[in-house]
Parts: structure tokens; C-alpha cells; sequence
């Protein structure tokens, strides 16, 4: 059956390219949505020696090197690959490059949600696990974003009388674990974890979304100019009583194991 094409795939390599000169401003963000990923390490039995970072635009290698773990990187964009220091490899995940059997630990950190095929995806990954090997992943589920969906939902009516994709789409969390389950993970899990972050500069919001490389990539998306008062509207829809524009991130943290013998949690 032939994928469903959500995504336009070039255009989240360049937006990626653009990132990689202004993603440093929110490695802090993407520090702490890692270290609540990572943590899971702690709570497994055995050792993990050598790791795929898929998509850690530069934060989640050197944490994993700072546990003893030898790293390889691969990003979609050459220059986001480039940030994570040592072996790094520029390749689409919707074809992996990596041989059967090459890592004990792949992690994908806030990586998997701008792919269309997300399944096939899944299935190559745990093919380059090893017997006993983890993966683990996070990525921004049903929820998320809710508060600029909504507002633009109801700008843009007001001010077009329609709408247009403007944010991703995003899984249901209740899906997650079954991705693992049908690209053939053993002892899938998928859980939620809920970060929340209150701008005092509304216009910060949108900044950080574009510095991360995370703005709209979706093929369906309006291809002309957004009318001159949709975000002024927007975000002033947005900002709750002190002022403050409230963005909920609801990350599904999701663990799967290669066949062998299952780690404990």
C-alpha cells in the first residue's frame, strides 16, 4: 500500500539546514525533552556501549557520550548532522543507511514526527538494533501545540472565512505504543510526559519554533503569504490573564526492545 504523503520531505530538510545556525537558543528546550527521555536509562538492567542519536540536533549525542556510550548521529541535514561531533551521518530515516545488527541503543529524541512513513521508519531502526537492543523515542503527541492550533483555527476563520494546515499533525498517544508494536518492537510502551512553557514575548513562541527547525512542513499547507493580522490575532487570542502565552508539549516517551531478553523498567 502506497504511503500517504503528509509531509513535504525537502521541505523539512531545509528548514532543518536553516536551523542549524539558531538551534542553539533552544537547546535548553530540547536539553530538558531529552533528559526526561534518557532517564529511562537509568531504570534498565544491563549496559548500552554503542547508540544511534537520530535527529539530536546537537544536545542528545553528548549526553549519551557523557554516560560512557559511543555515538553515531545521523540527521536529516548535513549542517544539523554536523552539530553533534564525532561520527555523523546526513541520511533520511525513511531509509536507513545502517546494517542489521550495528547498535545496543537507538535514540530519537523529538525526531520522528515530520516522517510520512513513520512505520517503515520504525521497522529499519529496529532492524540496526541488536539482540537485547532498546530503542527509545519521543515525539510530540495529540495535544500538543493545542493552544496555537486552536487560535489560528479561529483567527484565520475571522479573518478568511476558512483554514488551512497550519500546525502538524500529531498521533494519539494510545497509537504510539502500537507503532512499536507493529514494527515489531517486543514489550512496547508508550507514556506521557507534559511540558509547558509560558512566553512573556508572544513572538519568542514563534521564534523558537523556527529556530528549532519546526515549522510547517505539511504539503497540504497554504503556499501563499499569511494575511498581514493573522498572528497579531492570534497570539493576542492566546495570552492567558498575567499576559503569558501558554504552549503545551505532550510527548509520548515510547520503549521498545529487539527481541531477546527484556530489560526492566
Amino acid at each position: 500500500m502506497e504511503t500517504m504523503l503528509v509531509f513535504d520531505r525537502d521541505t523539512v530538510r531545509a528548514h532543518r539546514d536553516r536551523a542549524a545556525a539558531t538551534v542553539a537558543s533552544v537547546a535548553d528546550l530540547l536539553r530538558d525533552a531529552a533528559d526526561r527521555l534518557l532517564d529511562r536509562l537509568d531504570d534498565m538492567t544491563g549496559t548500552f556501549q554503542h547508540a544511534l542519536d537520530v535527529g539530536g540536533r546537537g544536545v542528545v549525542a553528548p549526553m549519551l557520550r557523557a554516560r560512557g556510550i559511543a555515538v553515531v548521529s545521523s540527521d536529516l541535514s548535513v549542517p544539523m548532522a554536523r552539530l553533534n561531533g564525532g561520527l555523523a551521518v546526513a541520511a533520511d530515516e525513511e531509509f536507513s543507511p545502517f546494517a542489521t545488527g550495528s547498535f545496543d541503543l537507538i535514540v530519537a529524541s523529538l525526531s520522528l514526527h515530520w516522517i510520512n512513513d513513520l512505520p517503515g521508519a520504525l521497522i529499519q531502526l529496529r532492524r540496526a538494533l541488536r539482540p537485547d537492543g532498546l530503542f527509545l523515542a519521543s515525539m510530540p503527541c495529540l495535544g500538543s501545540l493545542a493552544e496555537l492550533r486552536a487560535a489560528l483555527t479561529d483567527s484565520e476563520l475571522a479573518l478568511l472565512g476558512g483554514v488551512s494546515p497550519r500546525v502538524s499533525p500529531f498521533p494519539d498517544l494510545s497509537d504510539c505504543a502500537g507503532l512499536l508494536q507493529r514494527a515489531g518492537f517486543a514489550a512496547p510502551v508508550a507514556d506521557l510526559e507534559e511540558i509547558v512553557v509560558r512566553y512573556a514575548d508572544p513572538l519568542r513562541m514563534l521564534r523558537d519554533l523556527r529556530a528549532a527547525g519546526e515549522t510547517n512542513a505539511v504539503r497540504a499547507r497554504s503556499r501563499t503569504f499569511a494575511p498581514a493580522g493573522l498572528f497579531p490575532a492570534t497570539l493576542a487570542a492566546m495570552a492567558g490573564e498575567d499576559g503569558r502565552v501558554p504552549v503545551t508539549m505532550r510527548l509520548a516517551m515510547m520503549t521498545g526492545w529487539v527481541a531477546g531478553k527484556v530489560g526492566e523498567t
